[in-house]
């Protein structure tokens, strides 16, 4: 054997076997991908197509739901100065992102469609969190009025949802069986007078069906993530951020006239600042954010909708101190003539409009309940704080049809007139 070929065979020295280990370990270890950081350039110029909130999930499926990467995102956007206008959708996510995180919501997965038993807790949390904004800054006083109102509308999902179970002893039911009962009491000629509404809902309302209501119930969970869907956002960035956040927000185009005239009114600092900003932004939330949807629900389901958006008006019990329940402010009376020429007049305890047409519904806002919020928000403003202050399905459950079915079934049957006109 050659002296070279011993050199050959002479033992490997210890740093060559300790990288010889080394490589040999790490090529059994699994090579584990490594993410790319989030960039914003596939976010740009988005027109979300979930801007209406008919669908699960945010605003866009392009859009993350996570705020780590939407704010590393909106972070990147803003240091390279690129104009708001075309990461309006991203930074409106990333605001809507925090508000669901705030509220204990997961974005991604809420679904109007799934149901009510599904969102049950999702509709608690919505309202509560819209009491948190006005507990923490007083001054936004349509939070707190969404919040506190809020607890009547799912009073309604409560509501309806013990329908879908026991529809022979359901609320809708009852009230339908007492208006045919009182409408068949009328002359003919009275009867024929009554709008369509109260005739739709005597002679089909004790007919709906388990289906008609889980519908209905997923068109007002439609419109409650629509609201929260515009509201929120603004909201979150002007608690988190402040007067800069919301003028972002309006140099990006998320904010129209109305919003960015709501949001200075609140920046005066003064009672009648607090007052013309929840008129604006209750404006805007009903008669520009769910108008067109409140319209194709009364359109919906072959008269069903109408019938139930009806029922909802006539059993409303409004949980904003001061606010008069729909058939007080505005009763129904009509007059007929009968055969021999007299002229009958007939009074009832109904509303004489429906909850999901634009004009009344907006009048009963602007004319009853905002009025009402501002009085209680400006003499008892203690009052406002011990009220959103409680835990909110505590107070949604004082406010179930439910509860007080026999006096308002009373009511829509013994509550009716007919006199003679002189």
């Amino acid at each position: 054997m050659t002296s070279r070929s011993r050199a050959r065979r002479k033992p490997l020295g210890p740093l060559v076997l300790a990288l010889v280990g080394a490589a040999l370990a790490l090529s059994a270890v699994p090579v584990q991908a490594v993410a790319a950081p989030m960039t914003y350039h596939g976010l740009l110029d988005i027109a979300p197509a979930n801007a209406d909130a008919e669908g699960p999930g945010g605003l866009d499926p392009r859009l993350p739901t996570d705020t780590a990467s939407l704010g590393a995102a909106l972070t990147a956007a803003r240091a390279d100065r690129v104009p708001p206008v075309r990461y309006a959708a991203l930074l409106h996510q990333y605001w809507l992102a925090r508000g669901a995180e705030a509220s204990g919501l997961d974005l991604a997965t809420w679904d109007p469609h799934a149901g009510f038993a599904a969102n049950a807790t999702l509709v608690d949390r919505v309202y509560a969190n819209y009491g948190r904004y006005q507990l923490e800054r007083p001054e936004l006083n349509w939070a707190g009025m969404a919040g506190m109102a809020g607890a009547s509308f799912t009073a309604g999902f409560w509501d309806i949802d013990t329908g879908r179970a026991a529809l022979t002893v359901d609320a809708v039911h009852r009230i339908g069986l007492a208006v045919a009962s009182a409408v068949a009491a009328l002359p003919e000629e009275a009867a024929a007078a009554l709008p369509a509404d109260v005739r739709a809902l005597a002679s089909a309302g004790p007919a709906l069906t388990a289906d008609d209501l889980d519908w209905y119930q997923q068109r007002l969970l439609v419109m409650q993530k629509h609201i929260y869907f515009d509201m929120v956002p603004m909201h979150e960035a002007y608690v988190s951020d402040g007067r800069p956040a919301i003028e972002e927000m309006r140099a990006a185009g998320l904010l129209d006239d109305n919003a960015d005239a709501a949001w200075r009114a609140i920046f005066a600092g003064t009672d009648a600042g607090r007052a013309e900003a929840v008129v604006r932004m209750a404006d805007r939330e009903q008669n520009q954010i769910v108008a067109d949807q409140w319209d194709a629900t009364a359109r919906g389901r072959a008269g069903a909708g109408r019938i139930l958006s009806y029922v909802t008006t006539v059993a409303a019990q409004p949980s904003v101190p001061g606010t008069r329940a729909p058939g007080v402010v505005s009763p129904l009376t009509v007059t007929a003539g009968t055969p021999d020429g007299t002229r009958l007049r007939v009074g009832t305890p109904l509303p004489d409009f429906n909850w999901a047409d634009r004009g009344p519904r907006w009048r009963y806002i602007a004319g009853d309940t905002a009025p009402a919020y501002r009085r209680l928000a400006e003499d008892r403003p203690g009052d406002v704080r011990a009220l959103l202050g409680q835990p909110f399905p505590e107070f949604a459950a004082r406010q179930r049809v439910v509860a007080r079915a026999p006096a308002l079934v009373r009511d829509l049957t013994t509550g009716w007139s007919v006199s003679r006109e002189p």
